[in-house]
């Protein structure tokens, strides 16, 4: 152990290490913890989207056996507000049953105990709640004239940015371009519903919850309980998917901690997905205005964004949708702008990619149209805008593979063959489009630590989120070249609260951050080990390592790039689109496992797919409710939709983006799919289609009647 390790497991298809739990039923996810003596909590949710509760009645579900108690703004306690930081960037509804206002429909009222489940839901529906209704606004419109300027956007970014003379060089450009594009509300739909177990002793509380950073859960609970944050412990070791949604604390968290205290028991709480669809967040809508100018020779004089998306009316949560147009492209003219509508709607959350998801939909159809007015090569366009450095700070890019992931992918699709393929067969058209991807490299500060036993075994324990992902697999790895051990002789443990701070599963962040605590936990070790003379001792040796964020993030600009090419057939009569064919390139720094990365990234690209075709929450504007709660009426990509997906990265060496060399890739695949789809469905029907998704109706009218 005292020799310099042996670097092996990393950048091997190592399958998972979690693996056989997951497929024999022995990995246990949040609702199963066999908890004795634990009863059932099931909401009541508003009927009206803006008002008040006028009345509130239990009594009749009180009267049902096996009924322990109702929950509501009467005798819920009271919770210590929450400070966000900044005002406008906060989306955490956790403050439930503090109040008798209503601010959307679906918005918790009430809750059940009871010892069954199926109790609980029957006392729920028995539960009388009269309103005082007031009219509700859910019209995101950008024209309205009381958008919100926010303080700040998701990411810490600000709101706004101006260099240059946009109308200047707009008014004297050759080629100008000025369009509006749309992306609709949609939800994650993690495969496991959101649920909770509660557990108060004395007066700390155990919470087995399904999230992406238990850490982050805890310091909520924390705040909002008034315990200090050792008499919380969150537990979530396996969580079923989250796609950002889990970041967060819903309602249904704050209810099962509430009724457990109430009734002195454990309590369990599995939403529904007709429940999710309103408390448990949303990606925006958004209504961005994308300005580009250009001088003859197909340079770029100008890029404006103007970005709308909508917030709740108490909880505010503004996504970063224009913000990757700062970084993707050189002008000496620039502008981005978000504006927010206050509505009578659930609060927003993150969803994967948040910010750079839609809006590298809108710039890279922007650009794809503005290179066709310029007569060049959408791939060239693109690689002749590339700038030097970022446009905004200036700073030099810790490395930048945009250029080589758009011309090793024109080489894989055969893009050279563009013009002269055959376009029309019968009543079917194709097309071939592309578009760039992006999306930061950050970390966080984590840390890890590192039990060594006397046989050599090593148990590693960071407090990592694994949501499916295969980060367990992959710190295993780490933690293997960085011990100079098998990788079968190192366990690592993740999902608790107990362990070491990190930050979880959110801004592809969690390779890089945990990663690094890892590497730096080993170094600690070896030097330990020196010390003592390379003996482990009986009771196990263990260390701590700490990995600050970002160290180098003042001095460098760190991205990862990645470029999507999209080759779709579309049915002229029924405007049904199959896209048999999507690859993608990317420039993700160091691959830790080349097989868990390229599922990664072909799940991002499969959900951009969807995001293109299929996904969209359809909201009824009469009810301020959405029409379509659940997966029969949520449309999104299934196995038939899906033909080849190609998956490649090129090899790229970034010694400054953090200590393993590694950028995140859990959330580029989906930035840029939309825009390569949208992109191709132009070169085969040369019309345009800014709003998505592409739905076949709206592809059909306006084939018919351009």
């Amino acid at each position: 152990m005292t020799e310099r390790p042996q670097a092996n497991a990393v950048g091997t298809p190592l399958d998972r290490v979690d693996g056989w739990a997951k497929v024999t039923g022995g990995a246990r996810y949040a609702h199963e913890y066999p908890v004795e003596g634990a009863v059932h909590a099931h909401p009541v949710r508003s009927t009206v989207a803006r008002g008040r509760i006028v009345s509130l009645d239990p009594a009749a579900a009180l009267r049902l056996p096996g009924v322990l108690a109702v929950l509501s703004h009467l005798n819920a306690p009271r919770l210590v507000p929450l400070v966000p930081s900044p005002p406008s960037c906060l989306g955490v509804e956790i403050d439930v049953f503090q109040s008798d206002v209503v601010v959307y429909r679906g918005q918790f009222v009430a809750a059940v105990v009871a010892e069954t489940p199926e109790i609980a839901r029957e006392a729920a529906r028995l539960v009388a709640v009269g309103y005082d209704v007031e009219p509700h606004d859910v019209a995101l419109d950008p024209g309205r004239d009381d958008l919100l300027a926010p303080e700040g956007v998701n990411g810490g970014h600000r709101a706004d940015t101006v260099s240059g003379d946009v109308e200047a060089a707009m008014a004297v450009a050759p080629h100008t371009l000025d369009h509006c594009y749309t992306t609709p509300l949609t939800h994650p739909h993690p495969m496991e519903p959101h649920a909770t177990i509660a557990v108060w002793d004395g007066d700390a509380v155990t919470v087995y919850d399904s999230n992406q950073g238990a850490h982050r859960i805890r310091g909520y609970v924390a705040t909002a309980f008034g315990l200090p944050a050792e008499r919380v412990r969150v537990v979530a070791p396996y969580v079923g998917g989250g796609f950002g949604g889990k970041l967060l604390p819903h309602p249904h968290l704050t209810v099962a901690i509430m009724a457990a205290r109430e009734v002195n028991r454990p309590v369990k709480i599995a939403l529904t997905r007709q429940q999710m669809s309103a408390v448990t967040g949303y990606r925006s809508p958004t209504v961005q205005r994308v300005r580009l100018a250009a001088s003859a020779d197909g340079t770029l004089l100008a890029v404006a964004h103007e970005a709308v998306g909508q917030t709740a009316i108490t909880h505010r949560f503004a996504e970063q949708t224009a913000v990757a147009a700062r970084v993707m492209y050189a002008a000496p003219n620039r502008r981005t702008s978000h504006r927010l509508a206050r509505l009578n709607v659930p609060v927003p959350t993150y969803m994967r990619a948040p910010g750079e998801c839609p809006g590298m939909f809108a710039l890279e159809s922007a650009m794809d149209e503005m290179a066709e007015r310029c007569g060049t090569d959408p791939v060239d366009f693109r690689i002749r805008n590339i700038p030097p450095a970022d446009p905004t700070t200036g700073l030099p890019f810790s490395s930048h593979g945009l250029e080589a992931c758009l011309r090793e992918g024109a080489r894989l699709f055969g893009w050279e063959k563009r013009r002269d393929r055959v376009r029309r067969a019968g009543r079917r058209v194709a097309g071939w489009g592309v578009a760039a991807s992006t999306y930061p490299a950050k970390r966080s500060k984590a840390s890890a630590s590192i039990r060594l036993e006397p046989t050599g075994r090593a148990r590693v324990l960071v407090g990592a989120s694994d949501i499916g992902t295969g980060a367990r697999t992959i710190l295993t790895q780490i933690a293997a070249d960085a011990l100079g051990l098998p990788v079968g002789e190192v366990s690592v443990e993740v999902g608790d609260s107990d362990l070491p701070v990190a930050g979880g599963a959110g801004g592809s962040m969690g390779t890089a951050s945990c990663g690094s605590a890892i590497v730096e936990a080993a170094q600690a070790l070896r030097a330990r080990l020196g010390e003592i003379g390379g003996v482990v001792p009986p009771e196990e040796l263990e260390v701590t390592g700490t990995a600050g964020p970002d160290s180098t993030a003042g001095r460098f600009s760190m991205h990862a790039f990645g470029a999507q090419f999209a080759e779709i057939h579309l049915d002229t009569v029924t405007g049904e689109i199959r896209v048999p064919r999507l690859l993608g390139v990317f420039a993700v720094g160091r691959v830790i496992n080349p097989k868990t990365a390229r599922s990664q990234l072909a799940g991002g690209m499969t959900m951009g797919l969807s995001m293109a075709l299929h996904e969209e929450s359809s909201l009824d504007h009469r009810l301020g409710f959405y029409v379509d709660q659940d997966l029969s009426g949520y449309h999104f990509a299934t196995h038939a939709d899906v033909e080849s997906v190609e998956v490649s990265w090129i090899e790229e060496d970034d010694p400054h983006v953090n200590p393993i060399g590694a950028k995140g890739l859990g959330e580029i695949g989906i930035v840029g799919t939309a825009a390569a789809v949208a992109n191709a469905v132009h070169d085969a029907t040369g019309r345009r289609f800014r709003d998505l998704p592409l739905r076949p109706d709206r592809l059909v009218r306006t084939l018919i009647d351009p």
